[in-house]
């Protein structure tokens, strides 16, 4: 994905704010062997990327005055009631180096599971993203959990996911919950549940 951006020279708060009168953004890029940049950016150009699920988690083509470098998107600041990105943060990326990075999940085929289909139940999503690390050349823009063979009271866990080759996950050691299977509250599996345990109690009183 390829963002067009400007040198800035002028800095401090009036110079940005005469920036974001004319449509610009301020923004920097950082990181890597050269020194900080600031740079401007097309306001509305932006906010539409900001809405792209890519646009967070995607190595970045950032091509400032006519030269281009890799980037990834690393920060930024929305006003707090108007519709305006404030800042952008990017960092520079070594190809050789290994970056972590957030990553959404993409759940997929929950309605084919036996959870759903045979047991009318429904899956909650624990996590909606993942902390990764791996070469800028193998990440992902996402990672799929395949939940076609998820059973009614089951979970799913991150040693369940079918990781992209070269990415790791950075939760640590703990095996985190990703989604559950369960019978929502009120439906006729949940009454015959509550009645069946509710009955040796009953057998008990008489």
């Amino acid at each position: 994905m390829k963002v067009i951006a400007f040198a800035r020279t002028l800095q401090g708060s009036g110079a940005s704010r005469r920036l974001r009168i004319a449509g610009q953004t301020p923004g920097i890029i950082y990181g890597g062997t050269s020194a900080p940049q600031s740079i401007t950016l097309d306001h509305n150009a932006l906010y539409h990327a900001l809405k792209k699920e890519a646009f967070h988690s995607s190595i970045l083509d950032m091509e400032v005055d006519g030269k281009v470098e890799k980037v990834l998107l690393r920060d930024f600041q929305v006003h707090a009631f108007k519709q305006l990105v404030m800042h952008a943060d990017f960092q520079r990326v070594d190809p050789n180096q290994k970056i972590h990075v957030k990553v959404p999940l993409h759940f997929v085929h929950a309605d084919v599971s036996p959870a759903v289909k045979l047991g009318g139940g429904i899956i909650s999503h624990v996590m909606t993203e993942l902390d990764v690390s791996c070469l800028p050349k193998d990440l992902p823009e996402f990672v799929e959990v395949d939940l076609s063979a998820m059973e009614l009271g089951a979970s799913f866990h991150l040693a369940d996911l079918k990781l992209p080759a070269g990415v790791v996950v950075t939760h640590g050691k703990e095996n985190l919950t990703i989604a559950t299977a369960s019978v929502p509250a009120g439906s006729k599996a949940d009454n015959a549940a509550d009645a069946a345990a509710a009955a040796p109690a009953a057998e008990e009183k008489k």
